[in-house]
């Protein structure tokens, strides 16, 4: 029988704070939502201590990794924990389970608070969302937000969660928009271990019972991928389509992707990566507009001759039921037409909470 201080994945919820004790560099790739970093060795100490294991020997590594440890616990009793109360009750992991968490619960535990740790450490974890990104998504019912780009579909998805519809953003988890001038200008984005869990966690918490709106994915964005089953499962599902004035769309796009505006080198270094696919000569035409800052002539070029035709061919092959989606027409881009839209798809007649933008 498993002991009670140590518990699955699937109680995580039960603790008010969770403690990943492994390195900052293990942290920063991917750890439980909302998990603290309270690393018991540091990325500098773990890579010394792995190095005497290796080269020295495994006692010699022990001696000195224990007092690294020891000296890593006590400062964050006294920089984080002085003030909890005898009710506190932790849950803390490290990469298996093993020595590290270990180490910490043992001495929380002298002090008489109340500590689990995670079975199978982050290890597990990671399994386990692997694992749960296969099976939840069958038990959603996705709509999917279809449109040409710049047809304000992820603004849609905002209007509609402020709706309290649920809604799943994966340009948002992501932190891309999704195609080639996609990067977010001074924002990384996660680790692909990092985005799986952000999607997990999200998925985890929809109800069966009520449809999940997402926009029409590739699957790539940027740097990440979604998951295999989620996608299939997205591109089975139930499609609507956003349909926009070309004009009202390329206003949208220049406001949205101003930070190509004001440099127009970054804007033609992404162009002339496209070469391959349009030639010298419309690749050079482009480029002659974004040097002229002519973008009232480029934007619609780029999308009658790129975005669009790229869009509908993936849209058409990828989305089973894009044949039958029903249109969700727009003339305006502002606030007030998305939250219009958006209470029409969910059927309600008062916003949940202000819309963003």
């Amino acid at each position: 029988m498993k002991p009670e201080s140590i518990v699955t994945v699937k109680e995580l919820d039960r603790f008010e704070e969770i403690l990943d004790v492994r390195s900052p560099a293990e942290f920063a790739e991917d750890h439980v939502p909302g998990a603290v970093s309270c690393p018991v060795l540091d990325d500098e100490e773990r890579a010394r201590i792995g190095t005497i294991y290796a080269q020295q020997s495994p006692f010699q590594a022990k001696k000195l990794g224990a007092a690294l440890v020891s000296r890593n616990i006590a400062r964050h009793i006294e920089e984080r924990f002085l003030a909890r109360g005898r009710d506190w009750r932790p849950l803390l992991y490290c990469w298996r389970g093993g020595q590290r968490s270990g180490a910490f619960a043992h001495v929380l535990r002298q002090i008489g608070w109340h500590v689990a740790t995670l079975e199978g450490g982050y290890r597990a974890y990671r399994r386990a969302v692997l694992a749960q990104l296969d099976e939840l998504p069958a038990s959603c019912a996705f709509k999917v937000i279809c449109g040409a780009t710049g047809s304000g579909k992820s603004r849609l998805l905002e209007a509609l969660h402020a709706q309290g519809a649920q809604v799943l953003d994966l340009e948002a988890l992501a932190r891309h928009r999704g195609s080639v001038l996609g990067d977010l200008p001074q924002e990384a984005q996660p680790s692909q271990k990092m985005f799986d869990t952000l999607v997990w966690d999200r998925l985890r918490r929809f109800d069966p019972a009520r449809p999940v709106f997402v926009e029409a994915e590739s699957r790539r964005i940027g740097l990440v991928q979604v998951h295999p089953g989620l996608l299939e499962r997205m591109r089975g599902g139930e499609c609507l389509v956003i349909e926009v004035p070309v004009a009202e769309r390329v206003g949208f796009l220049m406001d949205q992707y101003r930070h190509f505006l004001d440099d127009p080198e970054g804007l033609k270094a992404k162009l002339s990566g496209l070469k391959e696919l349009y030639g010298h000569e419309v690749i050079e035409r482009w480029l002659a507009q974004a040097d002229a800052r002519a973008w009232h002539a480029l934007v619609p070029d780029l999308l009658k001759n790129h975005y669009d035709p790229a869009y509908l061919r993936s849209t058409v092959k990828n989305f089973r039921q894009y044949h039958k989606a029903e249109p969700v027409r727009l003339d305006r881009l502002d606030a007030a037409s998305l939250q219009r839209a958006a209470k029409e798809l969910t059927g309600n007649r008062e916003p949940a909470v202000a819309p963003h933008g």
